[in-house]
Order: structure tokens, then C-alpha cells, then sequence
């Protein structure tokens, strides 16, 4: 795709002497934005679940010259959150930026076709995953002075979601955890965004595309630009906005859809 493979390491941004922690970095979004950070000099703490897919990871950053550190943590247990942080701070000495990104997305039906536990399960991972992980950053941000935090939304956080309500619900309530979060610690030098990327290449959208092989054509067509993003676009993102060119970007949800939403 044009463009696409020659994607700048980190667009010239630098992170250098940065530490930077992100969940649900195993695979797709969060894998990239974890070697995105990296190749900018940061030193990484790769978050995840899966221990294989998380020492993947770490080990692609390392392998390219950069300093990773993985640790195994669910972040709907508030223990394993703050065992994350504490671990992050035990390591690298501070933390500076966050990018909370893990997230599930296991409903494909009716909302009348929902059942409690995956209700239960979405909300868990996508809702108060992201509020225990800024819970706990923020009390180590603030107490050095400041950082960043990019949360992970997607444009289900802001338009309907048919067949996916409960996902779209959790979506839109990071949207609200991150406005009102970023409103409450403004003037204490920390700045809280959310990315809001349409269809990206992911496992996740590969797995959705084999459940349906209908469903590529018409999510393509559904983006005015007639494909899906690359998981290394949504990084570029995520670093320009923990960036120091971002400085007075707060409280805002970036959009990065091929004029999904436009139309």
C-alpha cells in the first residue's frame, strides 16, 4: 500500500531516557505502538496477558537495539495493576508514558443476545481494566512531576456499534474516563488522550474476517480511503501524541479512521 511500508521509525520523534509502559502489547495494535517506542529510544515495559505473544514482543525490541522489559498482567485484578506499575518503577526508575490499549472484543450478535458474562467480561477488560491501570500510573506520575497516558478507544467509542453494543458501551466509557480524567489532573502536568482508530490489521480483525469472509468487503467499503489501517499508522499516533509536539493536546479523542466517520 502506498506510503505504508515507509513509515518513519517513530515520524522523528525521539523518546530517549522515556519510559513507557503498554498493555495489551502482545500482538497488533499495542505490539506496534510497543516497537514504535522502542525504535524512538524509550525504554519499554511490553504489558500483556499472554506470556508467549509479551516476551514476543519485548524480544522484537530488544532484538532492534532498545531496552524492554515484559510483565505478565491482567489488568482487571487491581493487585496485578499495581504490581504492573510498581514493577515498571522497580526496573526503569519512573514512568512517564502510559498507553492503555488491552481490550477484548467478543460479542458479535443482538444486544438482546447478550448473555451477563460477557457482558460482565467486556466491561471488566475494556472499562475498569483502563481505570485500575490510571489509577495507578497517575499516582506514580504525579508524584514525579507529571506524564502522559493514551487510552485505547476506537471509533465504536463514538458512533453505534450494531451487533457489538456491549463493546461499544465499554468504548464510549473510556472516552468519558479519559475527558474526565484529563480535566481532573490538567494542572498537575499530566496530559490523558484517547486514540479512536476505525478498522486496523489485527489478529483481531483477521478472526473477525474469518467468522464472516463477508465482512472484509464490506468494512472496506464502508472507509472512504478503501482500506484498513496498519497497526504501525496507530502508533505514529500514539507517539505524536505523548510527544512533546502534542503539549497542549489534553482530554482530546483523536480519530484515525480513513473518514470513517466523515460520512
Amino acid at each position: 500500500m502506498k506510503g505504508i511500508s515507509k513509515l518513519p521509525a517513530a515520524g522523528g520523534m525521539s523518546f530517549t531516557g522515556k519510559v513507557v509502559l503498554v498493555t495489551g502489547a502482545a500482538s497488533g495494535i499495542g505490539r506496534a505502538i510497543a516497537l514504535a517506542f522502542g525504535r524512538a529510544g524509550a525504554c519499554v515495559v511490553v504489558a500483556d496477558i499472554s506470556i508467549e505473544g509479551g516476551h514476543a514482543t519485548a524480544g522484537m525490541i530488544v532484538e532492534n537495539g532498545g531496552k524492554a522489559l515484559f510483565v505478565q498482567c491482567n489488568v482487571t485484578r487491581a493487585l496485578e495493576v499495581e504490581a504492573l506499575v510498581e514493577k515498571t518503577i522497580n526496573y526503569y526508575g519512573r514512568l512517564d508514558i502510559a498507553v492503555n490499549n488491552a481490550a477484548v472484543d467478543e460479542e458479535h450478535h443482538p444486544l438482546a443476545d447478550t448473555d451477563d458474562e460477557q457482558f460482565d467480561r467486556i466491561m471488566n477488560v475494556n472499562v475498569k481494566g483502563v481505570w485500575l491501570c490510571m489509577k495507578y500510573q497517575l499516582r506514580r506520575m504525579l508524584a514525579q512531576g507529571g506524564g502522559a497516558i493514551v487510552n485505547m478507544a476506537g471509533v465504536a467509542g463514538l458512533v453505534g456499534s450494531p451487533n457489538h453494543a456491549v463493546y461499544g458501551a465499554s468504548k464510549h466509557a473510556v472516552v468519558g474516563l479519559t475527558k474526565s480524567a484529563a480535566a481532573e489532573y490538567a494542572r498537575e502536568g499530566v496530559r490523558i488522550n484517547v486514540l479512536c482508530p476505525a478498522a486496523v490489521k489485527t489478529p483481531m480483525l483477521a478472526r473477525a474476517i474469518e467468522r464472516d469472509p463477508g465482512i472484509e468487503k464490506k468494512l472496506k467499503a464502508a472507509h472512504p480511503m478503501g482500506r484498513f489501517a496498519e497497526a504501525g499508522e496507530i502508533a505514529q499516533a500514539a507517539l505524536w501524541l505523548c510527544s512533546d509536539m502534542a503539549s497542549y493536546v489534553n482530554g482530546h479523542e483523536m480519530v484515525i479512521d480513513g473518514g470513517y466517520t466523515a460520512i
